[in-house]
């Protein structure tokens, strides 16, 4: 018999299943795109660097490009790249220069993960002093749809997602179908079917090339982070002559079994969590001493916010709001004490830090506007992966997800059709194990207690490129420029002088 679970796992499950990492990689068909006509222009494009405020899209954007020592510029790509002339999409760039310009190596395009990340912010909110930029411009770019990216992903609007977070979900699959199908007709109305058609991976790693060019760089260097790691996989699959080389850190599954993977996230939160109960046993916790028993206890403590949720200000803590800043909090140790003082406010009928903690993870704020990350992440998802649109097909992966996790308190509500069921364009990808020939050995990096992206994402992924694998052991969601000199040493030493360990190596 398999263990059962305690519910709490489901709850989280049901919320890492609507926002979690996207699992399965793209399949690109036909010719390499820079081969096509009418891209010349696009490769050729001279970006005008220069202030960074004018591509602030919200109160935090703002406040990081006013950071000294970036520069912003636009790129030009295609809004379709079979139709290259039919439109443009204006992609967001941030560079910080290299400190040490004598010794310059090039740029290193990089990607923070989501899909929906602002790569822009990301690089903007990094140490001036990091390792890798002394020796590199560390360029961010937000992805065609995203952030500063015009146009953009949106779905909802700020009103309506705070709304959508205080409102209990429907009880019955057509319930859930209404409010899913209505957020699918905000995305087409308010973003654009053109948009909507063309926001997938695909066309992003089309997109780094083209910035590639513009650079002026023959090959690419590139860091991946979560999601970011699909984006570079697939760009070596498309491009594995124009690799220099790359840093692949939490990898996304690597053998296109969404069911699997999503299986593995869900087992990788829950074992988060139980490290995080016995860590809290030893301090004032909540959730109590016993970590057998810390998910029923966690349980206990939200199950009333269902009915009542916690007024905090003028904002109240919902239900799913409680669960989503334990989630949050999983992602790295160092949100622990975080997550411990939350508790210890709930306890106390206060809600303030696990309000803080959602808001970080929905991209919320404090002057209560989203970063959309959230409207993104569904939009491109949708393109990325083949929709599933019938019951049948959803209750087989709810008894392989039965099956894999041992757990009978998974939703019923998992058959309900999501919203890519009812999304209006066509996906633009197909899930498969990725397969890359001509490749230089490039570097992926899986930190043993990651709960987003379980470590054995990451072994597989090396596999499959042939990779050099560095293993970090700690609890977070990824590790390089973490400040954890062992991983920055190796993946400096790579990026930098093309240096990589002679066999697999640990931290």
């Amino acid at each position: 018999m398999t263990k059962r679970r305690s519910r709490v796992t489901a709850a989280l499950f049901a919320l890492i299943v609507l926002l979690g990492t996207s699992t399965s990689y793209a399949r690109i068909d036909g010719s390499p795109v820079a081969a096509r006509k009418g891209l010349a222009r696009f490769y050729e494009q001279a970006l005008a660097w220069g202030p960074c405020q004018p591509f602030a899209t919200d109160a935090k954007s703002k406040g990081l490009y006013e950071r000294e020592g970036i520069q912003c510029a636009r790129l030009q790509v295609p809004m379709d790249y079979e139709r290259p002339d039919s439109g443009t999409i204006t992609v967001g760039l941030l560079r910080r220069p290299a400190a040490e310009q004598g010794r310059r190596v090039g740029s290193l395009v990089v990607n923070p993960g989501g899909p929906g990340g602002s790569g822009m912010a990301h690089v903007a909110n990094m140490q001036p002093n990091n390792p890798v930029g002394k020796r590199f411009d560390v360029v961010g770019f937000d992805p065609r749809g995203v952030g500063a990216s015009l146009p953009r992903v949106q779905c909802l609007t700020d009103p309506e997602r705070d709304a959508q977070r205080l409102r209990p979900k429907g009880e019955s699959a057509s319930q859930i179908e209404q409010e899913n199908k209505y957020f699918v007709d905000r995305c087409a109305e308010r973003s654009g079917l053109d948009l909507l058609k063309n926001v997938g991976s695909r066309d992003v790693a089309r997109d780094i090339d083209v910035l590639r060019g513009a650079l002026g760089e023959k090959k690419l260097t590139y860091l991946g982070y979560s999601y970011g790691t699909r984006i570079g996989t697939l760009y070596a699959e498309m491009y594995p002559k124009n690799v220099r080389a790359m840093v692949l850190d939490g990898a996304v599954a690597a053998d296109g079994d969404t069911v699997d993977a999503a299986a593995r996230q869900a087992q990788g939160f829950e074992q988060a969590f139980q490290r995080f109960a016995g860590w809290c046993a030893q301090r004032d916790c909540p959730i109590g001493k016993d970590t057998n028993a810390a998910e029923s206890k966690f349980r206990q403590m939200i199950e009333p916010l269902k009915k009542a949720p916690l007024q905090v200000g003028e904002r109240k803590l919902s239900h799913s709001d409680a669960n989503t800043a334990i989630i949050q909090a999983m992602y790295s140790d160092r949100l622990w004490e975080t997550a411990l003082k939350g508790l210890q406010e709930l306890k106390q009928n206060k809600g303030g830090t696990l309000l803080q903690l959602a808001d970080q993870y929905l991209g919320r704020a404090q002057d209560g506007s989203y970063s959309r990350i959230q409207d993104a992440f569904v939009a491109i998802r949708c393109v990325d992966e083949p929709p599933v649109k019938d019951r049948a097909t959803l209750e087989s992966n709810r008894r392989r997800l039965l099956e894999i996790l041992g757990n009978d308190t998974i939703p019923t509500d998992e058959t309900a059709l999501g919203p890519c069921a009812f999304w209006p364009a066509p996906h633009t990808s197909e899930p498969h194990s990725p397969k890359v020939n001509g490749l230089p050995q490039v570097l992926v990096v899986s930190t043993t207690g990651d709960p987003a992206t379980p470590y054995q994402s990451g072994v597989a992924l090396a596999q499959a490129l042939g990779a050099r694998l560095l293993t970090y052991n700690g609890n977070q969601h990824t590790a390089f420029l973490a400040g954890i000199g062992c991983v920055d040493n190796v993946g400096t030493n790579y990026l930098a002088d093309l240096k990589l360990p002679e066999t697999d190596s640990v931290c």
